[in-house]
């Protein structure tokens, strides 16, 4: 691991997606006039006649993605995640996940971590909204090496995916060795103290959070949910059995989310106590993101907080 290196996951996800437009000359990327934000602008220096500025009109991309669908290519649709989730939430249901079209959803700017741009931008609902769609996988991934990987693997499933990437720029965790399994959760470390269940920028906190509290004695272990649904059902249950609590975090609401999805594996399958760390049925606010990941106790040290809290 790599804490010092930071580096955005939209950032990785222009980069990957150039790569992967090199290798298959059926992925096409839609952008709705944020191709500089998103970083699809490095698609589209690249292959200019597979790129399709769709403008300030995130519905009709939506449905757009869906018809070249219909044809065999595969579309990137991109753009923030407020925008992408929430305004064309309609056509990703009729148009997408009804039929189930092979249309990737990259929603990019997730979470408080935008920062300035304050309430309105800090989509805190999407991976509820599109978690509780039929057909739709959900990912969210925590940095550099794993938005590649994720950005290249849902080139290979077939139907609906959302991809949830972060504005905000991440320590790099893991190295070009590292495995990945759509659908199954990344355990770091063997600690019985607590399970830390996280996933997108909450995962290098919570690292952070772990080697701290080695040097007290406290042995954690952390697990990165980078596949939000299908989500890992016998990881979690494994992490319920030998630990002594389990912890959930996130830059999400803790309505809906990840919290939720562990929740509803436990309740059904092991019971078992979950604090759920995120976002606490409010909206955002404006700040930089170092300040709002403080604010809303998504950092290390609360981590630290609510482990050692009786």
């Amino acid at each position: 691991m790599n804490l010092d290196k930071k580096i955005a996951t939209r950032q990785s996800y222009g980069e990957a997606l150039a790569e992967l437009g090199e290798k298959n000359n059926n992925i096409v990327v839609l952008d709705a006039d944020l191709s500089e934000a998103t970083k699809t602008c490095i698609f589209a220096e690249k292959f200019p006649n597979r790129f399709f500025e769709m403008g300030i009109a995130e519905q009709d991309m939506l449905s757009t993605a869906a018809g070249i669908a219909t044809t065999g290519l595969i579309p990137y649709a991109t753009t923030f995640a407020v925008f992408a989730t929430g305004r064309a939430y309609d056509q990703i249901r009729n148009s997408i996940c009804y039929p189930k079209l092979n249309v990737k959803i990259c929603g990019t700017h997730a979470g408080v971590t935008v920062g300035e741009d304050g309430a309105t931008h800090q989509m805190l609902e999407d991976i509820n909204l599109m978690r509780g769609l039929p057909n739709m996988i959900v990912m969210s991934v925590s940095d550099d090496i794993e938005a590649k990987w994720a950005t290249q693997a849902i080139s290979m499933t077939n139907g609906p995916v959302y991809l949830r990437l972060a504005r905000y720029a991440t320590p790099v965790i893991y190295d070009e060795n590292q495995k990945f399994e759509l659908g199954k959760g990344i355990q770091i470390g063997d600690g019985t103290d607590a399970t830390v269940i996280a996933t997108g920028i909450c995962v290098s906190e919570a690292i952070k959070a772990q080697e701290e509290l080695q040097k007290e004695g406290i042995d954690i272990r952390v697990i990165d949910i980078h596949t939000i649904k299908p989500i890992d059902q016998e990881l979690i249950i494994k992490c319920a059995k030998e630990t002594d609590k389990i912890i959930t975090i996130e830059d999400h609401s803790i309505i809906g989310g990840l919290g939720s999805a562990v929740c509803e594996v436990l309740t059904e399958q092991y019971p078992t106590k979950v604090v759920r760390m995120g976002i606490k049925d409010t909206f955002g606010t404006s700040g930089s993101a170092e300040e709002l990941i403080k604010y809303f106790k998504l950092d290390s040290k609360s981590i630290i907080e609510e482990i050692k809290r009786k």
